[in-house]
């Protein structure tokens, strides 16, 4: 009897909850909204101590400069005192003790009243001053504190153009980006495994399927070549010959789709020139048979990536091209050149009109235009989606327009 298989196991749970106190003191453990607390407080205290300093010593000097005499006693000669003062013009020599008393007086005001317009100045020349630092300060620490966050969003942006193999596995404290940071690397693990083990599955199945296959494909093939078996044998064998022959093409294009999945590891310049007239030399006699007149300008475009897998979207373009086209008189345009960071590759075809809502359906699997059927003499409707799936694993992407008149305009840009 076969062993029972293991329930999956739960992922595990966050250690932090924001809902629940963790441990006998909650408070001690660095997460960030204690980190910012800490920061922020830290912050305005040091900038308060810094601002009642400067007031401080802004207040110290302005009662020295306030407390000064603002006469000079000149010379005493019996009962008459000369005093001068340079501060104050309404004290001079020939006054009464009255309006001596005033003058000083009206003096000691104004220079009490010039001492406070200068400690405030002063002190919102300090403010303005601390206020720039405090800023500047704060935003260098709040991106410091929140570079966790742009680390993640990093790699999740890889992770979207199709590279699982990326991790965070961020460092420092055990806080609540960490959390997040872990958490993500977890799920990464697991759609990875789940990933990797279709692909697998899908590989697996369809090495299975060739060996099948080839023996059949044998077998028929001897007995059509006895010269003595019956018509009715012979036109049989021919039917499950092609259809023999149909389920062998589905099968490589499911290994090739397994296969263009992943990531290009191995790179090598390609240019897409040559590719894409190797393309056409394999579909010329296809074309020439169904009428189809193949042309276009094909310009040096070099890439890092795989020339197989790179041959075989030009191939599976120009192919569908030329088998989706008018019976009389059509064309297939390709053309290739080299823009600013990327190379295009270009084919252009006559053919049926395509409504634009139908075009992102052509890049699905076993699906065409208006049907989902696959049993067509025409391929096994996976062309497309592996021209897309290598497109991605090149970093490139693939789109497809309506063509006015009829036909469809593809185009492939690689990143150079």
């Amino acid at each position: 009897m076969a062993a029972t298989p293991a329930p999956p196991t739960a992922p595990p749970r966050p250690t932090w909850d924001p809902g629940q106190p963790e441990g006998p003191f909650p408070w001690l453990r660095p997460t960030i909204r204690i980190r910012l607390t800490l920061l922020y407080g830290g912050m305005f205290l040091i900038a308060g101590i810094l601002l009642l300093s400067i007031i401080y010593l802004l207040a110290a000097q302005a009662l020295r400069e306030g407390n000064a005499l603002p006469f000079k006693i000149v010379s005493i000669s019996g009962q008459k005192v000369v005093v001068s003062s340079p501060t104050c013009p309404g004290v001079g020599p020939e006054q009464t003790l009255d309006q001596f008393h005033a003058a000083i007086q009206a003096c000691m005001l104004e220079q009490r009243r010039h001492a406070l317009d200068d400690l405030l100045s002063r002190s919102l020349m300090a403010l303005l001053g601390l206020s720039v630092i405090a800023f500047a300060f704060g935003y260098a620490m709040a991106g410091r504190v929140l570079s966790p966050l742009g680390k993640i969003t990093r790699t999740a942006r890889r992770v979207v153009g199709s590279d699982l193999t990326r991790r965070i596995e961020l460092d420092g404290p055990d806080d609540e980006l960490k959390e997040l940071a872990d958490t993500f690397d977890e799920m990464l693990d697991r759609l990875e495994r789940a990933f990797t083990a279709q692909q697998r599955f899908v590989a697996n199945a369809s090495h299975e399927l060739r060996t099948p296959l080839a023996i059949n494909r044998t077998l028929l093939e001897v007995h059509l070549s006895d010269p003595g078996a019956p018509v009715e044998l012979q036109q049989l064998g021919k039917t499950l010959l092609a259809t023999n022959e149909r389920s062998e093409q589905l099968v490589e294009g499911l290994l090739l789709l397994a296969r263009s999945e992943n990531q290009i590891v191995e790179r090598k310049p390609v240019d897409l020139a040559e590719v894409a007239s190797r393309a056409i030399d394999q579909a010329r006699a296809e074309a020439a048979a169904k009428g189809v007149e193949i042309r276009g300008e094909r310009a040096s475009a070099v890439v890092q990536g795989n020339g197989v897998l790179l041959e075989r979207i030009a191939l599976n373009l120009v192919q569908n091209a030329v088998r989706y086209n008018v019976p009389e008189g059509g064309w297939v345009e390709v053309t290739t050149e080299a823009v600013p960071g990327h190379a295009v590759l270009v084919v252009s075809n006559t053919g049926p009109v395509v409504p634009a809502y139908e075009v992102d359906n052509l890049f699905e699997p076993f699906r065409r235009l208006r049907t989902e059927r696959t049993g067509s003499d025409k391929g096994v409707g996976l062309g497309l989606s592996i021209a897309r799936s290598v497109a991605r694993a090149h970093g490139g992407r693939i789109t497809a327009v309506p063509r006015d008149g009829g036909g469809l305009v593809m185009r492939v840009t690689l990143p150079l």
